[in-house]
């Protein structure tokens, strides 16, 4: 539960401290990146708190992270880039704890 919390607090704390004055078109554009987590549909159980996503779900993996890099370094899509890597970010932060309670 707070790992799905911090994916819409961190983007907006994000918005709010770096982008104030459009931070409201900031959090928007940031919470696109939740939209890769349709790939979980894919997957058998749908949700498995002990199931690592990087590296597991097709938009999790190595190529879809490179481009979410690449989106991140352009100006014009900085912003779902950044709503991209701050969830990949999550994600991976969620895995190594994973790893360190095992």
């Amino acid at each position: 539960m707070i790992h799905l919390l911090l994916h819409v607090l961190v983007p907006l704390t994000i918005a709010l401290v770096i982008y104030r004055e459009n931070w409201r078109q900031a959090f928007a554009a940031m919470l696109l990146g939740m939209l890769i987590d349709v790939d979980h549909l894919l997957a058998d159980p749908i949700y498995d708190p002990e199931r690592c996503s990087i590296g597991f779900h097709p938009l999790h993996t190595i190529i879809p992270i490179g481009i979410y890099i690449a989106l991140f370094a352009h100006e014009k899509t900085r912003l779902p880039g950044l709503g991209l890597c701050v969830h990949i970010a999550l994600d991976l932060i969620d895995c190594s704890e994973q790893v360190c309670s095992s």
